[in-house]
């Protein structure tokens, strides 16, 4: 007599999908789109992705959960691989002047502040509670638009002490939110006003750096290199003092100027460069070659009218891996992924699928990561459902939030309705 095969107990099953967008497949077009399957997870990882007759033969589903997905489109968690979380206050005033006349002399005369200087001012001044209350609202909207995991940059404090408060701020957000969040120092986002820009880089690579290291604060370092920022030699310096600690490299490169920092990403083989808007083709070649991503923000560049918007559809055509990202900070205020997709379909050329894609598994690659980002046997169970007939209403609804579900961990921890 032959033994029955004990069958595996699961914890969550999601039932009838439309489509499941897997984000499985080659190249940046390939998203591996299934029809009416089922999705069975145990123990916060997906253990089996197939029909209806397959999950039940091969998994006990007595105890578990199951949520009838119906009619919608289930896809992996966005991953925001770029954004500047932690801040205080807000620049509006120079938004909404800019809105109609971008000259930096006029907007002056009228008393407004622009620039990043007073946001610094105000995130050095206001206690770590204050900040940690402020982020968490944008953290949980973001989480209700279909974003489970977010890396969240320092670099709006410039000194030793204020930077890290806002790491500290940052490891908060993960530990009481459901979020993931990835913690970058980037002390090296400007120059504070006491000191020259030599006197503060030896501040970031003598002090900043060793304290967040051994503090354990952050699992990245960045710079922005660009015209009257840093150097490529003087980035090289920083981010090769933040392996020194264990932070991998990251770099904000070629936002307005190209000075050797996309070249630099490739050379280091980092994990990101971020921005693009001026990297020449010979270096985009270089990048996809050591396999290094580019973060784009299409929703930076429609916010501050770009001069020169970054070329992706040229960076997707040489097999770059690309990424896309909000950007979150006080100069681009946006909380949606779906609204930067939006614009990366309809201004910069991506096809919907690529789109997708570099929201989920590309952030994933960003940020080293190859626990998420798809839906795949023994991935992450982070997942969103879309209350839409098809992916494609990704790029058509606009200004609407299709997400009605958010799955982290396997736990079902946003929902427009009841879940039983």
């Amino acid at each position: 007599m032959s033994e029955m095969k004990v069958k595996t107990r699961v914890d969550l099953v999601i039932s009838n999908a439309k489509e499941i967008v897997t984000c499985t497949g080659d190249g940046m077009g390939e998203i591996g789109v299934l029809k009416n399957s089922w999705i069975a997870i145990k123990d916060e990882k997906i253990v089996g992705i197939a029909s209806e007759e397959e999950i039940k033969n091969l998994f006990d589903l007595e105890y578990s959960t199951r949520i009838d997905a119906t009619g919608k489109v289930v896809a992996p968690g966005f991953v925001d691989s770029h954004t500047h979380l932690i801040f205080y206050g807000n620049r509006v005033e120079e938004y909404a002047a800019k809105l109609i006349d971008e000259n930096p002399e006029r907007i002056k005369k009228l008393g407004i502040t622009i620039g990043p200087n007073r946001t610094v001012e105000l995130t050095r001044n206001t206690p770590a509670e204050e900040l940690l209350e402020e982020a968490k609202k944008r953290l949980m909207t973001m989480l209700k638009h279909g974003i489970t995991t977010v890396e969240s940059k320092s670099g709006y404090g410039l000194t030793t002490e204020s930077e890290i408060k806002i790491l500290e701020v940052s490891r908060r957000l993960g530990e009481e939110t459901p979020l993931d969040v990835f913690n970058t120092f980037l002390g090296a986002h400007g120059f504070p006003k006491n000191l020259t820009k030599s006197e503060y880089l030896k501040v970031i690579v003598n002090e900043m750096i060793p304290k967040v290291g051994e503090l354990s604060l952050a699992e990245f370092c960045d710079v922005w290199c660009d015209d009257g920022y840093f150097t490529a030699a003087e980035s090289e310096v920083i981010l090769k003092k933040g392996l020194e600690y264990g932070m991998k490299p990251k770099i904000h490169a070629d936002a307005y100027s190209y000075i050797g920092g996309s070249d630099l990403a490739a050379e280091m083989k980092m994990v990101s460069v971020d921005h693009l808007n001026y990297t020449p083709v010979a270096v985009m070649e270089k990048l996809a070659e050591a396999k290094v991503t580019g973060v784009l923000m299409p929703a930076l560049d429609f916010a501050v009218n770009h001069k020169q918007p970054f070329k992706a559809r040229t960076m997707l055509d040489l097999g770059m891996n690309i990424a896309l990202a909000t950007d979150l900070c006080p100069a681009c205020y946006t909380e949606s992924m779906q609204f930067v997709i939006i614009l990366a379909c309809r201004l910069y050329k991506f096809s919907v699928e690529e789109a997708i894609k570099a929201a989920t598994y590309g952030g994933a690659k960003a940020l080293g990561l190859d626990d998420r980002g798809v839906i795949q046997e023994g991935k992450k169970a982070d997942l969103q459902f879309w209350d839409v007939p098809t992916y494609k209403h990704i790029a058509y609804y606009l200004g609407t939030n299709i997400v009605d579900t958010v799955i982290k961990n396997g736990r079902v921890v946003y929902s427009r309705w009841p879940v039983h």
